[in-house]
């Protein structure tokens, strides 16, 4: 995988407890077309797929499964995030080298800012990494989830 810096949420981003990726993306404000009464909307999930890659870099334990989830917004501190899609991933498929199959940003990725949002459900694991980013393209020899 190829990442941009400022396109990379998580970088081997331990998951310890339910947490937000490191990074968040900004998508940057739309502007307002001479004589519109406001900004452009955008959804920069539409048109071109836009590829992510969401990679397990170190096993996970203890946990019962974790899901990821992309979540947008309107403002940087993220007080109401809207959710565009998860996907829940059992320990089991936990293990380095995995690759989500939340293959592209998704339809509905409609606010300025973007974000991973890592859920844990069971007991809090003391191993585990993830890195996710927007690529410049999927790599599809690996397995999926």
């Amino acid at each position: 995988m190829i990442f941009d810096q400022t396109l990379l949420f998580s970088d081997a981003q331990a998951i310890t407890a339910t947490a937000a990726s490191t990074n968040i993306v900004d998508t940057l404000a739309t502007g307002t077309v001479y004589g519109a009464a406001s900004a452009l909307s955008k959804d920069i999930g539409k048109g071109n797929r836009i590829p992510i890659n969401i990679q397990v870099v170190e096993a996970f334990n203890t946990l019962t499964s974790l899901t990821v989830a992309i979540q947008t917004a309107a403002a940087e501190g993220f007080g109401s995030p809207k959710t565009v899609v998860s996907q829940t991933i059992p320990l089991a498929d936990l293990v380095v080298g995995k690759v989500s199959t939340l293959h592209f940003v998704p339809a509905g990725t409609d606010e300025r800012f973007v974000r991973v949002h890592y859920t844990v459900t069971g007991t809090a694991p003391t191993t585990g990494k993830v890195s996710a980013g927007i690529a410049l393209a999927q790599q599809t020899n690996g397995v999926d989830f």
